[in-house]
């Protein structure tokens, strides 16, 4: 379907790595939305990861593109769709093919203290607006990267507060869990399942030393596997697996005593804008590195559980980043994968006594400052991206 008269199109999409980009373009949509986006219409390009997440917002269609797509079909779904402008959340190769074909484009990059130089090539720094989200830390590689991009424009943590917030303030006793895992999946990872098999088990079996109760497990988990881990480990208290709308999800956050995560950056966010107790589960990537220790740092209390160190050590990891993303990447995944085939009811464990040690002191321990990570970046920046987004359509002529 073509535009009506006096209606923009707006192409939207998110990096094909985990939940976070779905869950910030959820947050921008909704922002547009409360702005009076009925002159906007959404196509999503690619994306196919994050659909479900955006499922409850206005989106007309998705447009699949074939791998090492050269740029062809997407000019034609440019020109078929009469594409006026484009919000990309991390996938920096799309935004530039975008841009190649004559549409403008708004860029949110959430993780800018992660580039190095090795990083450049897949960054749109010319992008017409490049929106890079407030970190706890800026590393002066991502700095030195960042200082490229001629139209840079900071923004809060864009994250949605959907319309939830907590009913009563955190308590030290703990009855309801929610574990998220995210969108589990990443290009450079051949077993997208040796993360679950391990820290699912362990995080479950923790949370009943701990006397939880009721427990939904959200994430990119096949109900065949999910069903499996779960049966493995006897929990009686799992209520309810799967993927969740983003909406949904962020209601669970509200309405949980703790959560178990692993540290994304979008989820450990929206945490923090709840107040929501959360723990850091064993990093699925290199950014979740950085994410977990940002937090830890922001709550002034560690509450991670790193990998055990014959998975991998995170300071190796976070040494290779300087040759690229992807030979950081190597080492988490192969670790994470040799330990699931190798070593896994070792490293479960150490991963289970990790998490009851953290439940117990929080348990016991002082009342921390969930909100911390959020005071610190802000929470507008959803918003910040929808009015970057508008301003651009102001400034982009109508099409014929």
């Amino acid at each position: 379907m073509k535009a009506r008269a006096g209606v923009r199109t707006v192409a939207v999409a998110g990096v094909e790595f985990g939940w976070g980009s779905s869950g910030k373009l959820s947050a921008v949509l909704s922002a547009l939305r409360d702005r009076g986006g009925g002159k906007l219409r959404f196509v999503g390009l690619a994306s196919g990861l994050g659909r479900p997440v955006l499922a409850g917002q206005p989106v007309e269609r998705w447009f699949d593109l074939p791998e090492g797509e050269s740029g062809e079909e997407l000019g034609r779904i440019v020109r078929a769709q009469r594409v006026q402008a484009a919000l990309v959340v991390l996938d920096g190769r799309l935004a530039k093919a975008l841009r190649a074909c004559g549409v403008p484009v708004v860029f949110v990059d959430s993780l800018p203290f992660l580039w190095t130089d090795g990083d450049r090539p897949d960054l749109p720094l010319d992008a017409d607006v490049y929106c890079a989200q407030r970190c706890v830390e800026l590393p002066p590689e991502g700095a030195g990267v960042l200082a490229d991009a001629p139209r840079l424009r900071w923004v809060d943590a864009v994250v949605a507060d959907g319309g939830v917030t907590r009913r009563a303030a955190p308590t030290q006793r703990h009855r309801s869990a929610l574990i998220s895992l995210g969108g589990l999946r990443a290009p450079q990872l051949a077993d997208w399942a040796s993360y679950p098999r391990i820290v699912l088990p362990a995080a479950l079996e923790a949370l009943t030393a701990s006397g939880v109760t009721a427990v939904h497990i959200a994430g990119n988990l096949p109900a065949w596997l999910a069903a499996q881990l779960v049966d493995s480990c006897l929990h009686p208290a799992v209520t309810t697996v799967g993927a969740l709308p983003h909406e949904d999800f962020l209601r669970r956050l509200a309405e949980c005593d703790v959560l178990l995560t692993s540290p994304g950056l979008t989820t450990l966010l929206e945490a923090g804008r709840l107040g929501t107790p959360t723990l850091c589960l064993p990093p699925q990537n290199l950014s979740q590195i950085f994410n977990g220790r940002s937090h830890s740092r922001a709550l002034g209390v560690e509450v991670r559980v790193p990998w055990p160190t014959g998975v991998f050590a995170e300071d190796e990891a976070l040494a290779l980043r300087a040759h690229g993303e992807g030979k950081a990447l190597d080492l988490i995944y192969g670790g994470i994968t040799r330990a699931a085939d190798l070593d896994r009811q070792r490293t479960a464990t150490a991963v289970r006594a990790g998490l009851v040690e953290k439940l117990r002191h929080l348990a016991a321990g002082p009342g921390v400052d969930w909100t911390a990570l959020t005071t610190e970046v802000g929470t507008d920046g959803a918003a910040q991206v929808a009015d970057a987004l508008v301003e651009l359509l102001g400034a982009t002529a109508p099409a014929r």
